[in-house]
């Protein structure tokens, strides 16, 4: 079967590519490196969709990786906000900042691995894609698809192993990044996670989940554990059209994005509910959010007193235009709250 899969898949994607705006057409010259490995960040538990306007603006911003690195941290963390997973602009600034440094992007898997924020996925993915190296890439959607075509039935995430083994006996030396690409298009629109259209791909007759009607089963994922959910508060200091922001942290949740003081809650427990001022405070309602291990409930305190001169440790910012600050989803949703009386 090993073979046999690279041909027939890179026919496939010959003709079915689905054109995005970081790629290169199949059998075409690659992108740029800068392209491929600001797409790959992105798009790290991210969909297409959601990435695609983000990328966009970014190689509008900073067409190359010398301009990324020369931007401020807080321009940067400011045009991310929304996309989630703070943690990725961070890497991308200090990987963008290395990278400048040594005069480009380094060809090989191994060295793209030593990068700040590299991981083997996104290491192989820049190397495969942009420079044409064999690297086997396992995305969730290729870690899918390998499952289903070798029918290996272990659990996750400990089928990773097997998976990754199973993924290198097919990956061809011969265009390598069209290939890790097919195998997520593949995935992404054939072999999908919920009726997988099975009459539509090429690789059918070489499916071992197919020939054995599993394939809706596979990959065993497993069991969810239960997500907390933790209490917070979100703090509206109002004065003159202008509201009180704060930078957070640069390491943690949320690190070093502009953000409405609140009383430190974490993932791991809930906010004190200490404010940061004295004086009255009124309720301005609950926001809910989903992160990744938790779910919160956010509740807002609206200020209604005159103490403005205890504040230090961040900016006023006109309330017009505070869509300009970058906050996080989560705070750009007390913030609607708050105006929206």
């Amino acid at each position: 079967m090993e073979d046999r899969v690279s041909p027939v898949l890179l026919a496939w994607y010959d003709r079915h590519a689905r054109s995005l705006p970081w790629r290169a057409p199949p059998g075409s010259p690659a992108p740029e490196p800068y392209r491929v490995w600001l797409s790959e960040v992105m798009l790290q538990q991210t969909t297409t969709a959601h990435a695609g306007p983000y990328f966009a603006k970014f190689l509008a911003r900073w067409p190359t990786v010398d301009a990324l690195a020369a931007a401020p941290d807080e321009a940067i963390m400011a045009e991310w906000a929304g996309l989630g997973y703070y943690s990725r602009a961070r890497n991308a600034i200090a990987c963008a900042r290395a990278v400048a440094g040594r005069g480009g992007f380094p060809d090989t898997e191994e060295e793209l691995r030593a990068l700040p924020g590299l991981g083997a996925y996104t290491a192989a993915a820049v190397a495969a894609i942009a420079f044409g190296r064999r690297a086997v890439v396992v995305d969730a959607n290729v870690e899918r698809v390998v499952a289903r075509l070798f029918a290996i039935d272990e659990p996750l995430p400990g089928a990773r192993k097997a998976i990754r083994a199973a993924a290198e006996r097919i990956t061809p030396a011969q265009r390598p990044g069209d290939f890790a690409q097919a195998m997520m298009d593949l995935g992404a629109t054939i072999c999908t996670p919920r009726d997988p259209k099975c009459l539509l791909c090429p690789l059918s007759t070489e499916c071992r989940a197919l020939a054995q009607g599993r394939q809706a089963e596979l990959p065993v994922k497993a069991a969810k554990k239960a997500r907390p959910t933790r209490e917070g508060t979100a703090f509206w200091i109002e004065r003159e059209g202008q509201v009180w922001l704060v930078t957070r942290p640069p390491k943690g949740l949320l690190g070093g994005m502009r953000a409405l003081p609140d009383d430190r809650w974490t993932a791991r427990r809930d906010g004190g509910g200490d404010p940061p001022l004295s004086g009255a405070w009124r309720a301005g309602g609950v926001v809910r959010h989903t992160f990744t291990h938790f779910d919160l409930e956010l509740g807002l305190a609206i200020y209604a007193g005159d103490k403005w001169r205890e504040l230090d440790g961040g900016e006023w910012w006109p309330v017009a235009e505070l869509d300009d600050a970058g906050l996080p989803t989560l705070f750009a949703k007390a913030a609607r709250l708050a105006t929206a009386g």
